[in-house]
Formats: C-alpha cells, sequence, structure tokens
C-alpha cells in the first residue's frame, strides 16, 4: 500500500485571531473566520487555499492587535494627561 505525501502543517491562526477580538473585535471577526477555514481546505487537499486562509487570519489579527494597542495607549495617555491637566489646575 502506498500513501500519498504527509500533508504539510499549517498554523491556522486561530489563538491569535481569538486573543485580538479583546483588542479590536471588528478585525478579528474576519481572522477567525478565515482561520476556521484552514482545516477544512487542508483536509480537502487544498494546500494554497489553506496557505492563503492562514495568512488573511494572520493579516487581520495583527491589524486587530496593532489598532487595539495604539487604542488603549492613546486612551490611557488622554486620561493621564486629563489628570495631569486637572491636578495642576486644582492646586491653583
Amino acid at each position: 500500500m502506498t500513501y500519498g505525501a504527509p500533508q504539510p502543517q499549517i498554523d491556522n491562526n486561530m489563538t491569535w485571531s481569538i486573543v485580538s477580538i479583546f483588542f479590536f473585535w471588528p478585525l478579528a471577526i474576519p481572522a477567525i473566520i478565515n482561520a476556521s477555514k484552514v482545516n477544512p481546505l487542508l483536509q480537502q487537499g487544498d494546500f494554497a487555499g489553506a496557505q492563503a486562509a492562514a495568512t488573511e487570519s494572520k493579516k487581520w489579527s495583527k491589524l486587530a492587535l496593532i489598532i487595539g494597542i495604539a487604542a488603549w495607549v492613546l486612551c490611557c495617555g488622554c486620561y493621564i494627561v486629563m489628570f495631569v491637566v486637572g491636578a495642576a489646575n486644582s492646586s491653583m
């Protein structure tokens, strides 16, 4: 009996997709959708499609993380500035 070539393992990036939902959910949704497409495409033998879905998932996850972290930093920075300005004005 001969078997076909072993299937290459492609990381579906589901973990990063789920983590990114806590930072910026509008971009995390396409990341999760693409991550969920990877394993069925591998089972069908569509390695190029699985790789493309994994790449898309990684792209959307990174964007969600970058935008989410930037928004958190900006928000915290605004609160710090408000606190400093408020403290400076109250001491006058």
